[in-house]
């Protein structure tokens, strides 16, 4: 009754609470089982440039694969977190794994049994990425949390954020990423770019580098949200690649951003921003200020790139 109240009630906000304190367990199983599915879309499609096939994507219902194939069977994996199942639709029927509280290597076993029941075996590179400790999916048996009502408020910040993403996306006609949920941090970012090559990047502890070198290959401006890990709470950031001279120095908005020395980003705490008098506007100012920052600093054709 408690999980149901809870999820009850934080309909009723636009920008839900989400202390990293009270969900940080799910927190760590969710992003695993993300990087479960995250790596069967990455196995069934074609690569993209700076990995954009990777990446999944919010719903009205929860996040989703997209349409992915392997030969002539197309199909889509769905978290849905009003119903807390995870779905997979193909043409040769629909199978589902219940969220709950369960084990990594449980839900990886339930993935890929139902996967090969639609005629969809596969295997999958067993490492986890972007976390400390790395377990092989298949052996972890420590993380098994899920709680419903803070997986469902996690999804709803998503659903927000996508929408103002979305507006402050539109402000831009030079090359510009969709709005897309990486699985390696759990981070939902939107990138834009200048058009220039960039110099090599010198890589992120735990991706490959040609990872990292593909997503970095030209100038941009990325911001993001992250949900927290660790001891750390959600937050926006902001950053450039390569980061122009004088870029942490940079005058930003609100005035409870800043920049962060350790992350090497401009950061604003996401729960300041949900208690703002206009979070939307909040949010708005610190997308505008850090990408002017970036793009001023990097003398970017902000005439030719930006939308009247």
């Amino acid at each position: 009754m408690r999980a149901e109240s809870e999820a009850t009630v934080q309909f009723s906000e636009t920008w839900p609470g989400l202390p990293i304190g009270a969900w940080s367990d799910t927190c760590a199983t969710l992003q695993l089982w993300m990087q479960i599915v995250g790596k069967v879309r990455m196995k069934l499609t074609p690569h993209l440039n700076h990995t954009w096939n990777v990446t999944l994507y919010p719903t009205i219902r929860g996040v989703t694969t997209m349409p992915m194939a392997q030969g002539s069977v197309a199909l889509q994996i769905d978290f849905d977190f009003l119903d807390h199942v995870l779905r997979i639709e193909c043409d040769r029927g629909v199978r589902s794994v219940p969220l709950e509280p369960m084990t990594v290597a449980a839900f990886y076993a339930r993935l890929m049994s139902e996967l090969a029941s639609v005629g969809v075996a596969m295997q999958i590179w067993r490492m986890p990425q972007e976390v400390a400790k790395p377990i092989p999916f298949d052996e972890d048996t420590v993380h098994q949390a899920y709680d419903p009502a803070y997986a469902q408020r996690f999804w709803r910040i998503l659903l927000q954020t996508t929408r103002v993403f979305t507006e402050f996306r539109a402000r831009f006609r030079g090359k510009v990423s969709p709005v897309h949920l990486f699985w390696g941090a759990m981070d939902l970012a939107c990138t834009r770019f200048s058009g220039r090559a960039a110099p090599q990047h010198p890589g992120v502890p735990g991706l490959a580098d040609r990872v990292t070198r593909d997503a970095y290959s030209h100038e941009v401006s990325s911001c993001g949200f992250w949900p927290g890990g660790g001891n750390a709470d959600a937050m926006f950031y902001s950053y450039a690649y390569p980061q122009p001279p004088g870029f942490e120095q940079s005058a930003i908005r609100p005035g409870f951003a800043a920049f962060d020395t350790k992350f090497g980003e401009f950061v604003m705490p996401y729960e300041a921003m949900r208690r703002a008098p206009d979070p939307d506007a909040a949010l708005l100012d610190f997308l505008q200020s850090t990408y002017e920052a970036a793009a001023d600093g990097g003398k970017w054709d902000r005439a030719g790139l930006e939308v009247g």
